[in-house]
C-alpha cells in the first residue's frame, strides 16, 4: 500500500498525463485552454456579462443605475410569476454555441462550463432570501429525455449544487404534458404552448412549502417556460421562486 503522501503525488502525475493526452479545451471555439471549463482570450472577451444594474425583476440590463429596487417598464406593465431572474449572460455567438453543444451536441460536461458562469447570481440570489435556497431544473418530458438522453437543465443545477453547496431537487416539477419546441415561436405562443405543462408531485409538496426556490434553466427567451413553472411551484407554497 502506497504511503499517504505519495496519493496527492500520483494523482498530480496522473493529471499531468491525462491533460498532455487530452488538454483543457475552450467550451465554444475548442482551443487548448490552461483549465477545463475555461474560455480561450478571444470567446472570453466576446461574451457579454448581464448583472448590476439591471431591472430588479427580470434582470433586464439598464444603462444606468435606477436603484435596487427599480423595474423595467415590461414589469411593471405585466409583474412576471416568479420574484426574480438573473441571467449569466446575454446570448450571443459564444453562448449560443456552448448552449447548443450541451443540448443538441451531446456534450453533458458543458453543463459545468455553465454552472461556472451561474455561480455568482445563485449566491447573490441566496444571500438576499436570508436562507439557502432549493435548487430545482426545468423538467423535460420523459419522451424528449428519452431522445435527448438527459435534461441539461438537471446537469446544471446538479453542477450549481457541487459548487454552492445548495441542496437540490430534481423532481419538484413535472413536465405533464408533452410541449412542441419553442424556438422560432412569438411570446403569446409560447405561452399558450406551455400552460398547464408543468406540475408538482404531490410527494414534493412538503419539501416545497415555505420555501424559496430557485429555478435553472440552459436558456432565458420570453419567459413563458418561466412563469408557467413559477405558477406550479407557487400553487404548491413556495415562498419565492427566482
Amino acid at each position: 500500500m502506497a504511503p499517504p503522501a505519495a496519493v496527492p503525488r500520483a494523482v498530480g502525475v496522473l493529471r499531468a498525463l491525462i491533460d498532455f493526452a487530452l488538454p483543457p479545451r475552450c467550451p465554444a471555439c475548442g482551443a487548448v485552454t490552461g483549465e477545463p471549463h475555461r474560455f480561450c482570450l478571444d470567446c472570453w472577451q466576446s461574451i457579454r456579462f448581464l448583472g448590476d444594474p439591471c431591472c430588479a425583476r427580470c434582470g433586464r440590463p439598464f444603462a444606468h443605475d435606477r436603484g435596487a429596487d427599480a423595474e423595467c417598464a415590461a414589469c411593471l406593465a405585466a409583474p412576471p410569476d416568479y420574484d426574480r431572474l438573473r441571467s449569466a449572460v446575454a446570448y450571443g455567438e459564444v453562448a449560443r454555441r456552448v448552449a447548443l453543444k450541451l443540448k443538441y451536441g451531446r456534450r453533458p460536461g458543458v453543463a459545468h462550463t455553465i454552472a461556472h458562469l451561474m455561480r455568482r447570481h445563485v449566491e447573490a440570489l441566496a444571500g438576499r432570501s436570508g436562507e439557502a435556497p432549493l435548487l430545482a431544473p426545468v423538467p423535460l418530458h420523459r419522451w424528449r429525455i428519452w431522445k435527448r438522453g438527459y435534461n441539461q437543465s438537471a446537469l446544471i443545477a446538479t453542477a450549481l449544487a457541487k459548487r454552492t453547496g445548495h441542496e437540490v431537487a430534481l423532481d419538484l416539477l413535472r413536465r405533464a404534458k408533452a410541449t412542441p419546441s419553442l424556438r422560432g415561436l412569438g411570446r403569446r405562443e409560447r405561452a399558450m404552448a406551455v400552460r398547464g405543462a408543468f406540475r408538482v408531485l404531490e410527494r414534493t409538496r412538503l419539501r416545497i412549502a415555505g420555501r424559496t426556490i430557485l429555478l435553472v434553466d440552459d436558456v432565458y427567451t420570453s419567459g413563458a417556460t418561466a412563469n408557467a413553472c413559477a405558477r406550479a411551484l407557487r400553487r404548491a407554497g413556495a415562498a419565492q421562486v427566482n
